[in-house]
């Protein structure tokens, strides 16, 4: 049997294992509210929505959305927290009619410098300056949904809250889209996940409309950028005996770095990815110039495999430099840990999931190389991230364009489920007392 399936079949044991040993008790009665409250603010949901997707805002300034959260949490008698961490971060605290466990819900707030090309009635016309560059700002990865989908959470649990037994923790999170720090760290920092049990996170993304996914484990992959200067010797480009030309020796680490990948780090443990993102050099077509410049990011889901890569780079840049009379110099940035779904989190309340979405409509998620500072909470508390489709059913599947593109859409009538998801997890978290027997 191959390592990989051996690896599938270890996964699904302990997925497996705490499902029987830990079955939660479901009230039919409460999950039927959550489905009728869901459906009675459903189009105040949408219009939450919409709204936030026509004022996006980029990472740290998310003022204005941040202030629509916290007059929504007010409104609902929760008590909220503003500008936590220093930044446009909102808590919202509910605490249920008796004493029980703390769980917390997350969605984060900002959008990317991506100029809107879908054309719909709620389209984003917000210009900045990104980078010395004008261009759009576009909620171009869902995080519109997100915030709409968790104040609609919230009203629906703040009409259940005399069955409640504990408290729930709203977090509004700025700045996802902004590592090293992102917006978690400041605000776990600031205490918010002091206390909490477990937190739970929904992402939006490509794939069938109102489908839930899940994966046990790693499930995005850690983020490191890094930058790499070699330093030559300038010269002219007819006499290139007399420099130390750092363009031919940069290209020459290029290339070695793939070696990395491919034939230093063992894949079948676990996949990671070397990117050379940016290479800068020279001026003019007849001078060999005295430096490179040249950026990237590694990706990983294993902390040693994430250690064992950035010590190859250093050690690879800095031998063919000084093997070629150069010098190099490797930067690397610690951005976003794995993001790890705790498996018997995972196996407790994957059964709530096909209860919100019937099982045909949940499906375990493959790998996914992108990061996302959600890893952040999920290192102070067992957490659970899953995805939702939210593709327009309509749109033919090989045109669907992914988070992050200029045609990314999110279909308004997933937004419901979302709503239902994040409401039956908390719900079934208080009143089965918790995590039971789960560790971070």
């Amino acid at each position: 049997m191959r390592f990989t399936s051996i690896l599938r079949v270890l996964v699904a044991t302990v997925v497996a294992a705490p499902a029987a040993a830990q079955t939660i008790q479901i009230d039919a009665a409460l999950a039927a509210e959550i489905d009728r409250r869901t459906a009675a603010i459903a189009d105040k949901v949408t219009a939450w929505r919409r709204d936030i997707h026509q004022h996006p805002e980029l990472g740290y300034q998310e003022v204005r959305t941040a202030a629509l959260v916290a007059a929504h949490l007010r409104k609902l008698g929760l008590e909220v927290q503003e500008r936590v961490g220093g930044i446009p971060g909102v808590v919202g605290i509910l605490r249920g009619g008796r004493p029980g466990p703390t769980v917390a819900l997350r969605a984060d707030m900002d959008a990317l410098p991506v100029t809107e090309q879908v054309e719909i009635p709620f389209k984003s016309t917000v210009r900045t300056v990104y980078n010395g560059q004008d261009v759009g700002v576009m909620h171009a990865c869902g995080h519109d949904t997100h915030v709409a989908m968790l104040m609609g959470t919230a009203e629906v649990l703040a009409g259940l809250k005399d069955r409640l037994p504990g408290t729930v923790r709203f977090i509004f999170q700025p700045a996802e889209e902004v590592p090293p720090r992102g917006g978690a760290l400041p605000m776990i920092e600031a205490g918010v996940m002091d206390g909490v049990d477990a937190i739970f996170g929904i992402h939006v993304g490509p794939g069938k409309l109102g489908a839930l996914s899940w994966r046990a484990g790693p499930k995005q992959a850690s983020a490191d950028n890094w930058k790499l200067i070699v330093r030559g010797r300038q010269g002219h480009g007819a006499m290139p005996a007399t420099t130390v030309d750092p363009i031919v020796i940069g290209a020459q680490i290029v290339g070695a770095y793939q070696t990395i990948i491919s034939r230093q780090i063992d894949l079948t443990t676990s996949p990671a990815v070397l990117t050379v993102g940016a290479f800068h050099g020279g001026v003019r077509e007849n001078i060999i110039p005295d430096s490179v410049w040249m950026i990237g990011t590694v990706r990983t889901f294993d902390e040693t495999i994430r250690g064992e890569i950035h010590a190859r780079m250093k050690r690879i840049a800095e031998g063919i430099a000084t093997a070629s009379g150069a010098t190099a110099e490797l930067t690397v940035v610690r951005g976003y840990p794995v993001t790890v779904n705790n498996p018997a989190l995972v196996a407790r309340f994957l059964p709530t999931l096909k209860r919100v979405a019937g099982t045909a409509g949940v499906s375990e998620d493959d790998l996914s190389m992108p990061a996302e500072d959600f890893s952040r909470f999920a290192e102070k508390a067992p957490g659970f991230f899953l995805g939702l489709g939210v593709t327009p059913p309509d749109l033919p599947p090989e045109k669907v364009a992914s988070n992050h593109s200029p045609f990314f859409q999110a279909d308004d009538r997933a937004l419901p489920v979302g709503v239902r998801t994040l409401s039956n997890l908390a719900v079934d978290f208080l009143r089965n007392g918790g995590a039971g027997k789960v560790t971070p």
